[in-house]
């Protein structure tokens, strides 16, 4: 009887979700790189911007009209409806292991996060993307150009969300930097060397390749 609820304790201590918050500005790269990571060592990507797209686009969601204002706008979704969101996503998934990309993007993400998540899971590191703002613009125009579906990737709607990263995703960065809990990859470099530099990252933690 103890051995087994020794085993039950041990099982529900593994099954706690380990997360990865993915930060960077517009065009760093995040999207690329979070599906390396997906096909290396089996994260489960949880984009808040594209689970926010896909809920504007149910014609169901009591969310669809106001998330479409948000996004339009360049400005934050309310932190309540994100992070109900990636809960559904991480209940719903069969992994333990999450990246969630774009996401705590401000002092009310952050705040959120805390009171609804924090508790629920193991955060091991902000995985930071750090770019100029000149070297992020040029790839969303040509991201756009090349048909990217997105409705932001414009010079006016880039201009808000450089500036929305600027005054509120970054003071969350430098928080969490202050807990030693940000890992800086440098985005500039092209896509390998990035990746490779995740590797390493991800070796210095012992995050396994599900590859080998």
């Amino acid at each position: 009887m103890v051995n087994h609820f020794i085993t039950s304790i041990r099982y529900l201590k593994k099954m706690v979700p380990k997360v990865i918050f993915v930060l960077g500005g517009p065009g760093a790269g995040k999207g690329t790189q979070c599906q390396n990571i997906v096909k290396e060592y089996g994260f489960v990507h949880l984009s808040a911007g594209d689970l926010l797209r896909e809920e504007r686009r149910n014609p169901n969601s009591e969310y669809g009209e106001l998330i479409e204002n948000y996004i339009r706008e360049g400005l934050i979704v309310p932190v309540d409806i994100t992070c109900s969101l990636l809960e559904r996503a991480m209940h719903q998934s069969s992994k333990d292991s999450f990246l969630i990309d774009g996401f705590p993007r401000n002092q009310d993400n952050f705040d959120g996060w805390k009171r609804r998540m924090s508790e629920k899971v193991d955060l091991l590191f902000v995985l930071f993307f750090d770019c100029p703002l000149e070297i992020c613009t040029e790839r969303c125009l040509r991201r756009g150009a090349e048909g990217s579906g997105r409705a932001d990737d414009n010079v006016e709607s880039l201009k808000k969300r450089f500036n929305t990263y600027q005054q509120e995703t970054k003071p969350v960065i430098d928080y969490y930097s202050s807990l030693n809990l940000v890992k800086r990859i440098d985005a500039t470099n092209n896509a390998i060397q990035v990746f490779e530099d995740i590797k390493n990252l991800f070796r210095a933690y012992n995050i396994q390749s599900q590859n080998h």
